[in-house]
């Protein structure tokens, strides 16, 4: 299989919002082989197709850990159909080489998609885990949303991105999520209680 090249933010192409898969073809099982090689090859556990230049609604995650076997998931055309909670998630991204951001995330999710094969499956994601996290991000990506839009604190995000010769952030695209905002600073001062 191919190692595809990664975009880099700042390419407008990442913030367009991706296009249903009609049909789960021959070429877009190749794809996704493509998108999961790519993602080891980049020590990733999730890549969505917009990252590779492919404006569709696909994405790969893999969160097994260093002594499990190998255990990547396609999504194709993907909804989440339920989220509760929210947690504060420490993230990166293939397309931001080295920058590490803290941002708001749904602590419980569910998501609706097709498996390679064109048959759908429901899948739940609990307690703020990787897999969920990991699920919002690709998610994210198919709708032009990357995961600084959530970042807790502005003027972090925008060191760290000047820090790592990255664009600005762009001021338009941050989301105000008050709801989950406000959980999280429930939870931490209950933490430091």
């Amino acid at each position: 299989m191919a190692i595809l090249k990664i975009l880099k933010y700042g390419d407008e192409i990442l913030r367009k919002k991706s296009k249903e898969v009609s049909k789960v073809s021959k070429k877009i099982r190749i794809l996704a082989e493509n998108m999961i090689d790519t993602m080891y090859a980049n020590n990733g556990v999730g890549l969505a197709a917009p990252q590779v230049g492919e404006n569709i609604r696909m994405f790969v995650i893999d969160v097994s850990q260093d002594d499990e076997p190998l255990n990547p998931i396609v999504f194709i055309n993907p909804k989440i159909i339920k989220k509760s909670g929210a947690i504060k998630s420490n993230e990166g991204c293939l397309s931001f080489p080295k920058a590490y951001v803290d941002v708001r995330r749904y602590k419980n999710i569910m998501v609706k998609a097709l498996d390679l094969n064109g048959r759908p499956f429901i899948m739940e994601a609990k307690d703020g885990e990787l897999l969920a996290r990991a699920i919002q991000h690709e998610y994210d990506h198919l709708d032009g949303i990357l995961f600084i839009d959530h970042s807790r604190n502005i003027f972090d995000a925008i060191e760290v991105l000047r820090q790592n010769d990255l664009p600005s952030i762009e001021q338009d695209k941050i989301l105000d999520e008050p709801e989950l905002e406000e959980e999280i600073l429930k939870q931490e001062s209950v933490n430091k209680e």
